[in-house]
């Protein structure tokens, strides 16, 4: 049974599916449309934002630890008003899905930009910024500002840890 806090801020909660073993901490924020697959943790004080026609999906075994925060769209600092502005004003934000592929981690405090998707098995270490569109290999660990690659996770010792998790009872 997933478990979502009750301090938790979801602005359209229809938008939002948990996975089975999934957990919601206290004080995240959501805005966008939102799956999670199954034994997933959002950890306190996590936002995911970009509006309702935005979708971040997150897989299974995944890890958001606290402060991350996921954007779907963002203003164009450079060429825009930063500011809410009503539809017709036209914009050159950035903005795109987020998909975060199962056996995924972030570390904490860090920040995903628009149109992402990190391939199965990628971490991201603390403090890291993922700018819009990044290109990121699968089974490896990045970190810095801007991000950059640090190293190959372990594929086989990750992998034998979720036939653990998910082998049946007996």
């Amino acid at each position: 049974m997933p478990i979502v806090s009750a301090n938790i801020r979801v602005r359209v909660p229809e938008h939002l599916i948990v996975g089975e073993g999934s957990i919601i901490d206290d004080f995240c924020y959501i805005s966008t449309r939102l799956t999670i697959g199954r034994g997933t943790h959002i950890a306190s004080g996590c936002s995911i934002a970009g509006g309702a026609k935005f979708q971040c999906t997150i897989g299974d075994f995944c890890s958001l630890s606290s402060g991350v925060k996921v954007w779907c769209a963002s203003n164009d600092f450079v060429n825009d008003l930063i500011a809410i502005l009503p539809e017709g004003i036209e914009t050159s934000s950035a903005e795109g899905d987020v998909e975060i592929a199962s056996y995924c981690g972030v570390g904490a405090n860090s920040v995903i930009l628009p149109a992402n998707h990190l391939p199965e098995g990628t971490a991201i270490g603390a403090l890291s910024l993922v700018p819009s569109g990044f290109k990121f290999e699968p089974w490896m660990v990045y970190a810095g500002i801007p991000i950059r690659p640090i190293r190959k996770r372990n594929r086989e010792r990750v992998m034998e840890q979720v036939r653990q998790l998910t082998a049946p009872a007996g």
